[in-house]
């Protein structure tokens, strides 16, 4: 996604120097809250909302005299590398062990020895998906203002714009912001961050999915994916955000073949396609096509309102440049609290969450990541999926809060399968190979 970069003149930006007199102090730790926030100059990228102009490529129209640059590779990621460079991370992510484990699925392995001891402990029950949010517990009103990349907002031109030192507005009061994962999986991992001072605990909607899939259709890229966790599915923050990086492998989810569900075509129907994953080991369901973005988005939001209603943990992995949506239920957390999990795999310290079950497994001893194999992966998120009657159940009421209606046969299930088309791996990660970045 190629976008304009919009001048706007005498505004101070808030890597000036601190003594500038035009700079808002607040609470004076430059942070995320009320007390700073409002008065700062964050760079904004604002987003196009009417696409219909937009070339197939991604590319965006703009002025010939104005430079542009490329939302994901030269904005996020280069910006990201800046506060590499800062040293405003935990650790050195690029320097972790990543290996493709040898076999049918491709499951990615990742030696990560110091991340479960320098990451932010859980604050909050686990067997609670909907939970008040509680500002004496730690959210991302607290972070620095240096930890954040730009505004993601909406715009009103028929282009996307990046504002350098974009002045603070009426309505940015409550501003979407993009912002460096300080505890990272792989290179490029940020938060978004919707409406960061409306301290919305980590619960969907539909606004702020929407939100989500416009950021992955400005990436423009199938190697960069958005994920979610809800509590009770291994988010460690109740502070509503979505994850997202850049690794230019596809995921073993993305490899699975899917069977079509049968639905009745209404009035109202939104041309959304909803398919389960065949043969994996977590059970999940499969969200593609719709007439917009927003049919596709209010499906899968509606989807995943019903799951945390009705207290039931799940993760959601936004693929394809936002064209296909992953959503898996699942019951980890309420199996381990029942003693159904071996002490093998809780010995193991791995937190089975979005990225996980999309295939990228996070290992903590260096002793898994050297044996780690498909029989092990497969062991692994197998305890993390519901039973297949438990599945049943649960799709019945996910369709129908989807806005779908099942067909009236007894198989419910299109007996086709289909294979998925995965984004094609870049070469600089051969099977069995540790990388260092």
């Amino acid at each position: 996604m190629l976008l304009t970069i919009k001048k706007v003149p005498t505004v101070v930006s808030n890597y000036q120097e601190e003594s500038s007199e035009t700079s808002f102090e607040g609470c004076g730790r430059h942070c995320l809250g009320k007390c700073c926030l409002p008065g700062s100059s964050v760079p904004l990228y604002s987003f196009k909302i009417d696409r219909e102009n937009s070339k197939e490529n991604g590319e965006v129209n703009s002025a010939k005299e104005q430079p542009q640059v490329c939302f994901l590779h030269n904005l996020l990621l280069g910006q990201w590398e800046d506060r590499m460079s800062r040293g405003l991370f935990r650790y050195d992510v690029t320097s972790c062990a990543t290996r493709i484990i040898p076999g049918r699925w491709g499951f990615i392995a990742q030696l990560n020895e110091g991340r479960h001891l320098k990451k932010r402990p859980t604050e909050f029950r686990v067997d609670k998906v909907l939970q008040a949010f509680d500002e004496t517990k730690f959210n991302f009103t607290k972070i620095g203002q240096e930890e954040v990349l730009f505004r993601f907002e909406p715009g009103n031109d028929l282009k996307s714009e990046f504002v350098p030192t974009a002045p603070p507005t009426a309505d940015s009061t409550s501003p979407s912001v993009v912002a460096i994962n300080v505890s990272p999986i792989e290179f490029g991992h940020v938060l978004l961050i919707p409406r960061v001072l409306d301290c919305l605990p980590q619960r969907i909607d539909h606004e702020s999915f929407l939100l989500a899939l416009h950021m992955a259709k400005e990436a423009s890229n199938p190697f960069f994916r958005i994920g979610y966790n809800s509590l009770g599915a291994f988010a460690t923050i109740n502070h509503l955000h979505f994850q997202a990086y850049y690794l230019a492998v596809p995921f073993p989810v993305e490899k699975s073949p899917t069977k079509r569900i049968k639905t009745v075509k209404g009035m109202q129907d939104r041309g959304v396609i909803v398919s389960r994953l065949s043969n994996f080991p977590v059970r999940g369901f499969v969200f593609e096509g719709g007439n917009t973005m927003q049919c596709l988005s209010d499906s899968v939001a509606s989807a995943c309102i019903y799951l945390q209603n009705n207290n039931i943990p799940y993760n959601v992995l936004i693929a394809d440049s936002g064209n296909k949506i992953f959503l898996f239920p699942q019951c980890f957390a309420e199996k381990q609290a029942l003693g159904k999990v071996s002490q093998e795999l809780l010995e193991t310290l791995v937190n089975p969450a979005v990225w996980e079950i999309a295939g990228h497994i996070v290992l903590k001893r260096r002793q898994d990541f050297e044996n780690a194999s498909e029989a092990s992966a497969w062991r692994l998120l197998s305890d993390v999926s519901l039973s297949e009657e438990r599945f049943r159940q649960v799709k019945a009421y996910v369709l129908e809060a989807a806005g779908f209606q099942e067909t009236s046969n007894t198989d419910q299930e299109d007996d086709s399968t289909y294979d998925q088309l995965s984004p094609r791996a870049i070469s600089h990660l051969p099977k069995d190979c540790v990388v260092i970045h």
